[in-house]
């Protein structure tokens, strides 16, 4: 896998701050609360060689995230981990430290690599001291590097009047499906990096016939295919899966070249989104 690199840019100078490099692929645990479930998967996936692992407090998982890197022998420094603060949460400056915190406890960790907002703020009038929680999450060195989750365009665009640092990551909906060619331009525009959960649409696009034949010619599987567009679009990639084997294909999508099958990626856009979608709220 290849390494991006991140930072948050100074709203007043431009600068780019906190650079740190980051994996454009790794393992999201979304929907593994089965007990042991998530703790199995990360194991694996580490084992097999992934250094990516995003998690979320909404999950309810990060505390087996946590014993299975801490079992898998490797190197904490190696491994990149991602971890949210929930939008019923995301209420203060002083709620947002106290939830860093808890995730750290619950990851057994002394920091996260990326803290991200799971999604904007509820309340218009908390975006402001949320953000500023985030930053002194920052500054504290709980966390490398902080970032947001499902935000639109113009959640982006407001930002720049509250935040001292714009956010190195926003992490939304992308799969070949949900192209989102303007929202990932606005992400680049502030100096940030999209990061794209769900490539595979939840499963629902998995058996589209388009897809298909794409991955016939290339010889891989269509999820094979599917993420891989997802990378090439220059999207920090995440797909979820307790599945072993299945963890291991989506390894291999890696070792893809997708030229000359761009007219027939472009082809399956529908602005097809699978679920939750905070992105054109208020």
């Amino acid at each position: 896998m290849e390494i991006v690199s991140i930072s948050n840019t100074d709203t007043a100078t431009g600068r780019k701050m906190h650079e740190i490099e980051m994996p454009n692929f790794g393992l999201g645990v979304y929907l593994m609360g089965e007990p042991g479930e998530c703790k199995a998967a990360v194991k694996h996936a580490l084992e097999k060689g992934y250094r990516l692992i995003d998690t979320a407090m909404a999950y309810g998982n990060e505390d087996e995230v946590g014993q299975a890197i801490r079992e898998s022998g490797i190197e904490r420094k190696e491994i990149f981990v991602v971890t949210k603060l929930r939008q019923p949460h995301a209420n203060s400056h002083e709620e947002t430290l106290e939830r860093c915190q808890q995730s750290l406890e619950n990851l057994g960790l002394d920091y996260m690599d990326l803290y991200l907002v799971h999604a904007p703020p509820k309340e218009l009038a908390a975006r402001a001291p949320v953000w500023a929680g985030m930053e002194e999450c920052l500054s504290k060195g709980w966390t490398r590097s902080i970032g947001v989750s499902n935000y639109g365009a113009h959640h982006l665009d407001a930002m720049v009047s509250y935040a001292s640092l714009m956010p190195s990551v926003n992490q939304i909906e992308i799969s070949p499906w949900l192209q989102r060619s303007a929202l990932r331009a606005a992400i680049s525009g502030i100096g940030a990096v999209p990061m794209a959960y769900s490539p595979l649409a939840r499963g629902h696009k998995v058996e589209d016939p388009e897809l298909g034949k794409i991955a016939k010619s290339l010889g891989c599987t269509p999820a094979q295919a599917a993420i891989k567009w997802c990378i090439d679009s220059g999207s920090i990639t995440i797909p979820k899966s307790s599945n072993l084997s299945r963890i291991e294909e989506n390894l291999g999508s890696l070792e893809l070249d997708l030229s000359g099958t761009e007219a027939a990626f472009a082809s399956l856009e529908e602005s097809y989104v699978s679920g939750w979608d905070p992105t054109s709220e208020k």
